[in-house]
């Protein structure tokens, strides 16, 4: 196993020492699971595994989760909005979804060794010649997984607001003609605080993505995070792309304004 990067210069020796534990658990949690799961993975349905490493994950980081709304049924397709990394395993272990990314991660081996071990699906985002087989790929890989998540934003934000939904990273939706649930999903990092800031865990501007990782992996202090499930869009929301981007942003970004204002309130 290598040696953890070198955190930023802002992290100090505590914080330190809490990054060298937790890679260094969640190293030993990999080592468990990944031979489990390569057992596993020739029976019929998704293995349990990568579920359990990446909830895992999330509370070695030092995620506290609560869930609301009802977790999605096998055959749904969830679009959430974009904080952190640590979305991933958060969405991940709540619900068992596999995700959906562009295929530039798959030109990195180490990654696409690591998604493809999720049953990640990868697609062209402007290879709209394409879009007939990410469709049929889309269908299978929900068949397989079970649910498959996308984060339409195509980067993350601060977690106080909600970006534009780029429609084209719904290409691979166009065509299921209503025939799969699509749920938005909202991830609320919580309202700035000493202890807990958004801002804190949000990876914006030009941090590099490792300092951000080394940053969270520093903090001491507990990461409330809640996990919202709204209802699935209506059938009139899933006409095309464009529809779905424009219901499941509306539908989040209420949800975020309420939120906000019942902590204004208190």
């Amino acid at each position: 196993m290598t040696c953890p990067a070198a955190p930023p210069a802002t992290i100090g020796p505590a914080g330190r020492a809490r990054i060298v534990l937790r890679i260094t658990a969640m190293a030993a949690l990999l080592c468990l699971c990944l031979p489990l799961h390569c057992l596993i993975r020739p029976l019929p349905g998704p293995s349990p595994l990568p579920r359990i490493f990446l909830s895992g994950v999330a509370r070695l980081a030092g995620v506290r989760l609560r869930v609301e709304g009802e977790p999605p049924s096998p055959g749904a397709f969830l679009l959430s909005n974009h904080v952190s990394w640590l979305d991933i395993p958060v969405l991940a272990g709540a619900s068992g979804t596999a995700f959906v990314a562009n295929d530039g991660l798959a030109s990195v081996p180490l990654l696409r060794w690591l998604c493809k071990l999720h049953d990640t699906v990868f697609v062209a985002r402007h290879d709209r010649a394409s879009v007939a087989r990410q469709i049929e790929q889309v269908r299978a890989a929900i068949g397989e997984a079970g649910v498959l998540a996308i984060f339409p934003e195509g980067t993350t934000s601060d977690g106080q607001s909600l970006l534009p939904f780029k429609s084209s990273l719904l290409s691979a939706l166009d065509g299921l003609n209503g025939n799969i649930a699509i749920h938005p999903v909202l991830v609320d990092y919580g309202p700035g605080t000493q202890h807990n800031t958004t801002q804190a865990i949000a990876w914006v501007g030009n941090e590099p993505g490792l300092d951000n990782f080394l940053r969270i992996l520093a903090r001491p202090h507990p990461i409330e995070t809640t996990l919202v499930f709204l209802p699935a869009l209506s059938a009139e929301s899933l006409a095309n792309r464009k529809t779905i981007a424009h219901a499941a942003r509306a539908a989040i970004l209420a949800e975020l304004e309420r939120r906000r204002d019942q902590r204004v309130a208190l």
